[in-house]
């Protein structure tokens, strides 16, 4: 990178990582945990399985949501000399100090199936879902707006894309980066 060059990452993408990884391990722990006889039993497990599911839903589509919306209306163009990351490199950089959080949780959702089969693996699952349904709003924002909105890596990187150390997104055409609006890959286009 040049001289006064930065690296941004997109906000959507980020959010739709955390949303995929949340729901594939959530959704593997409460299959799996539907086979542990457990100590209420599978019917009480699916149904307090349930009702946690759109508990989670709630809370990771609610959370900090006013804050993404405050650092979005604020946001500010981006300048030339930003260097944008491909998704592939967002969605490493996000995973990477999180893999043992997401195993740690994935662990703790398998093993209350020994209390509630399958309860603890809805749970994630729903926070997977809600924060899925906030990358949709993001992409809503982002297309009344025609702008993606973009971080500096660095700012989200301990405590997330709308964390304390992120002071401002920037913001770009929509056009720019290899993910649609909401974090989405890309079609590609073949060359005729």
């Amino acid at each position: 990178m040049g001289r006064g060059a930065y690296a941004l990452a997109r906000v959507a993408v980020m959010v739709r990582a955390a949303a995929r990884w949340c729901w594939w391990l959530g959704a593997l722990a409460a299959v799996t945990g539907a086979f542990v006889p457990g100590f209420t039993g599978r019917r009480i497990g699916g149904l307090s399985g349930a009702a946690l599911f759109v508990i989670g839903a709630g809370a990771g589509y609610l959370a900090r949501r006013k804050r993404y919306a405050a650092l979005a209306g604020a946001s500010t163009h981006a300048a030339k000399s930003a260097f944008l990351q491909d998704r592939r490199v967002t969605v490493g950089q996000w995973l990477r100090p999180r893999g043992w959080r997401l195993l740690l949780a994935f662990a703790a959702a398998f093993g209350t199936s020994a209390v509630a089969p399958a309860a603890g693996g809805m749970l994630l699952a729903g926070v997977g879902a809600g924060l899925w349904a906030k990358a949709v709003w993001l992409g809503r924002w982002e297309r009344a707006h025609e702008a993606l909105l973009w971080v500096r890596p660095e700012q989200a990187l301990r405590r997330g894309p709308a964390g304390k150390d992120v002071r401002a997104y920037l913001m770009t055409g929509p056009a720019a980066g290899d993910a649609r609006p909401g974090g989405a890959r890309r079609a590609v286009r073949s060359a005729r």
